[in-house]
């Protein structure tokens, strides 16, 4: 396998585990578009900043061996882009899972 496609793949892979919590737990987050979009916006704008930031200060940097080689704006690469959407994503998935799943066993118990 080539190494610059594993950290694409990882975010892959992610979102494939979490995608059957939109059908099997009812999370409803795909079909919610313009909520996604509200909770994703600010955490892409925030840490995209960082990451320029922190490139353009020299203060990291990122190995061409483990990337596709993809820059964005301002060296940003395509990866880093990927994370900050797939990882909340995922964690908004989860979230509104456990949130279903709580919800049914509280009406089971009866307190709701």
């Amino acid at each position: 396998m080539d190494d610059r496609y594993q950290y694409l793949l990882l975010m892959a892979g992610c979102l494939l585990v979490t995608l059957p919590l939109e059908w099997a737990m009812r999370a409803r987050v795909y079909r919610r578009p313009v909520r996604l979009l509200v909770a994703l916006l600010p955490v892409v704008v925030v840490f995209v900043a960082w990451d320029v930031l922190g490139i353009v200060r020299g203060h990291w940097t990122y190995s061409a061996q483990y990337t596709t080689g993809v820059l964005l704006p301002l060296d940003v690469p395509l990866e880093e882009l990927v994370f900050f959407v797939v990882v909340p994503l995922c964690g908004l998935l989860t979230y509104e899972a456990v949130g279903t799943v709580l919800g049914l066993w509280r009406r089971r118990r009866g307190d709701a």
